[in-house]
């Protein structure tokens, strides 16, 4: 096996539900989840189950380090991460209070998950995905099953509302995540495996086969599993699409 870990390196709504589930399934890939979503030391360990005590915050960060391991690698050879990029900069920090005699994220990393591969996954249409995040966001609805069935809702069912300048401040948002991984993978010396948004929708088994390959697993794994998530674009997703074109020409 190449390695030890691996981390999707993402943003909202670029596809990562979908990879990280499919990756699951295979049996051999670890359970890949966000163990480190929001940049609160409470909200990991309510999110691992552990009962924090009085206890100095080095020995705290390695107790969720190893019971995320435990959950994200589950009885495979592998520990799988995603990591989406607002909450990284935490993560980083932390890793740093854990390990203060280390100089570097990527050194970090390694020592609390392995030998790790980053994949970058990104979404190039950063309109399409704003208007998804904003959909998301005000209908409480954010993934759906390929039977139609609701996967993840957080909150009440709502009728979206469009509006242009809340796109238009979702896609500086995006776009700043992405340049952000990048200069990120550039100061740390990292040659990420990339994968779009387009890659994975449009040939999922091609894409879990590659990142399988990557790492090092027997890509015969990827051969039973199936896509368990939908896209939700839909007419309303392009009429706003065509919308903003038009009102920003």
């Amino acid at each position: 096996m190449a390695y030890e870990s691996y981390m999707i390196c993402t943003s909202p709504r670029s596809g990562s539900t979908l990879l990280c589930n499919m990756l699951a399934e295979t049996g051999v890939a670890g359970n890949p989840a966000s163990y480190f979503y929001r940049p609160s030391l409470e909200d990991w360990t309510n999110r691992l189950g552990i009962k924090a005590a009085a206890a100095p915050e080095r020995k705290l960060i390695w107790e969720i380090i190893r019971a995320a391991i435990t959950k994200g690698r589950g009885v495979t050879p592998v520990f799988g991460l995603r990591q989406q990029r607002p909450s990284f900069g935490f993560l980083c920090e932390k890793l740093g209070v854990a390990m203060p005699e280390v100089s570097t994220d990527r050194e970090r990393m390694e020592l609390a998950f392995g030998r790790t591969l980053f994949i970058h996954l990104t979404r190039g249409d950063k309109l399409e995905q704003a208007v998804s995040l904003i959909k998301a966001q005000q209908t409480g609805l954010w993934h759906v099953a390929t039977d139609g069935s609701e996967l993840e809702r957080t909150a009440p069912d709502r009728r979206p509302v469009y509006d242009a300048g809340e796109i238009a401040r979702h896609i500086e948002t995006l776009t700043a995540y992405d340049t952000g991984w990048l200069s990120w993978f550039d100061q740390e010396g990292i040659a990420p495996l990339r994968i779009t948004y387009s890659e994975l929708s449009e040939a999922p088994g091609e894409t879990l086969r590659m990142v399988l390959s990557a790492l090092g697993l027997d890509t015969r794994s990827a051969d039973s599993v199936q896509p368990r998530v939908r896209k939700m674009a839909d007419k309303m997703s392009q009429d706003w699409i065509a919308r903003y074109n038009a009102e920003t020409a």
